[in-house]
């Protein structure tokens, strides 16, 4: 079945990039019908990390060299840990941690309620890929060219296996495999306990942003040669391609028998998981390196050209948008009905029901209660006043006239 996950996870968080250890990118959250602001954070730097959400927080990494945690409704800051570099890994979490990359080479393990460092582990180069977390192993690539299996509960290597080019590519984990892509234009199956490679399958060009889905006993993948590849999953055996006109480093969605994928040529495309088949095409304004999040029938993607679209899974068809400040590579977030979003003007977005306006309505309401009840207070003091008046005159009168 498509969208099944590697491990129990909640249906409604979303605790690692692309939602679950198969990068499936797909939620049973709910999702809003608007684009209304629930709230937004400034950080200090540009945003390219992708949101992670569990338990009410939000974790997310900023070119300010800092991992955020924020309150899930609220936007306000719970902690903060300062990294040596760029934080454009995107966190995960599980069991109490987190665990993100930054481009100081270290791969980072955080207590998830104060932030407080539990572990770090230095590989040889910037480690933009982000962590895949499963069976107590923590997987990562590096710029350095290896893939990292560590301890999740100390800094332990397990297994490292070494490609031939840059990973940036993030790791995707089902039924005892890490699939992953390099710069040396391969996608690579390592053995989960070992790191012994499987099998690989060699691209036209470098995979270097877009990271594998794993859904369907297949693995999903794009790659610089403007290539969406449909992989075999046990033997690496190609099963179909589509071409867009652009290179491809958005990691792919997959949902109910549907692949969805951004290109650098502006378009998200639909794609039958099956066979390849063009199903629908949506042109944005802008390249698009953002990878999408679908829920609720609805496909969630940001674009160079400023803006995160909300689009009918099914057809294709714009629903709503919001435009930031400046180009959305980071990769959207669905959680408890609310989509969570970087951007390189260095926010953080969060769209839902506004919790500041909900209580400025009843700040509204007591207001409007209050009147009401001055102004009736004041109606009775008159009409008791008056009423009184004319009694004192009626009186008066009678005993004059006696």
């Amino acid at each position: 079945m498509y969208g099944v996950l590697a491990r129990a996870q909640s249906g409604v968080d979303w605790p690692e990039f692309h939602h679950d250890s198969m990068l499936t990118g797909s939620s049973t959250s709910t999702v809003p019908a608007t684009n209304n602001t629930s709230w937004s954070y400034t950080t200090g730097d540009s945003v390219y990390s992708s949101p992670a959400v569990s338990n009410g927080v939000v974790y997310v990494g900023s070119d300010d060299f800092n991992v955020y945690a924020l309150n899930s409704t609220k936007g306000g800051v719970i902690w903060s840990f300062t990294t040596g570099y760029y934080v454009d890994s995107s966190p995960a979490v599980d069991n109490g941690m987190v665990f993100v990359g930054s481009e100081d080479n270290v791969v980072y393990a955080l207590n998830s309620t104060t932030g407080a460092s539990l572990w770090n582990f230095t590989t040889a180069g910037p480690v933009e890929s982000s962590p895949a977390v499963d069976s107590g192993m923590v997987f990562v690539g590096s710029v350095d060219g290896n893939v990292y299996a560590i301890n999740e509960n100390t800094d332990t290597l397990v297994w490292k296996f070494t490609t031939g080019g840059g990973v940036y590519s993030s790791p995707a984990v089902s039924i005892g495999v890490v699939y992953v892509g390099s710069a040396d234009r391969n996608v690579y199956a390592l053995n989960e306990t070992t790191g012994g490679e499987l099998w690989n399958f060699t691209t036209g060009s470098h995979v270097d942003g877009s990271s594998p889905a794993v859904a369907g006993g297949m693995v999903f993948v794009g790659s610089e040669d403007s290539m969406v590849y449909g992989l075999n999953a046990s033997t690496g055996a190609l099963v179909w391609k589509y071409a867009t006109d652009a290179g491809v480093y958005s990691s792919p969605a997959v949902a109910n028998g549907i692949a969805y994928i951004g290109s650098e040529d502006g378009n998200v495309y639909a794609l039958n998981a099956t066979t390849g088949a063009y199903i629908w095409v949506f042109l944005t304004g802008g390249a698009v390196y953002s990878s999408p999040a679908v829920a609720d029938n609805t496909v969630f993607i940001g674009s160079n050209d400023d803006t995160l679209y909300a689009l009918d899974a099914s057809t294709g068809e714009y629903l709503w948008s919001y435009t930031t400040g400046d180009a959305v590579y980071s990769s959207p977030a669905v959680a408890n009905g609310i989509v969570y979003v970087g951007s390189v003007d260095d926010g953080v977005y969060a769209f839902g029901p506004s919790t500041g306006s909900s209580l400025l309505s009843q700040i509204e309401v007591y207001a409007i209660i209050a009147v009401v009840i001055i102004v009736v207070i004041a109606v009775v003091a008159f009409l008791y006043m008056t009423l009184s008046g004319r009694r004192r005159g009626q009186g008066t009168g009678q005993g004059m006239h006696l």
